[in-house]
């Protein structure tokens, strides 16, 4: 019944995961916006290296 109650640790370690989950997702986001942006252009480089081999 003592352990249901602790504070420390593993409060601890819920927040830790908490930031690398926001973390994560502002990275997801910042990718899928670089792709909205430059995916034309990286499409049309690709394209150019595709049709030169």
């Amino acid at each position: 019944m003592r352990n249901w109650f602790r504070v420390g640790s593993d409060s601890d370690a819920g927040q830790g995961l908490a930031e690398y989950a926001l973390i994560l997702a502002l990275i997801a986001i910042v990718a899928i916006v670089a792709l909205v942006f430059l995916g034309g252009s990286v499409s049309g480089i690709l394209s150019k290296v595709g049709a030169s081999v």
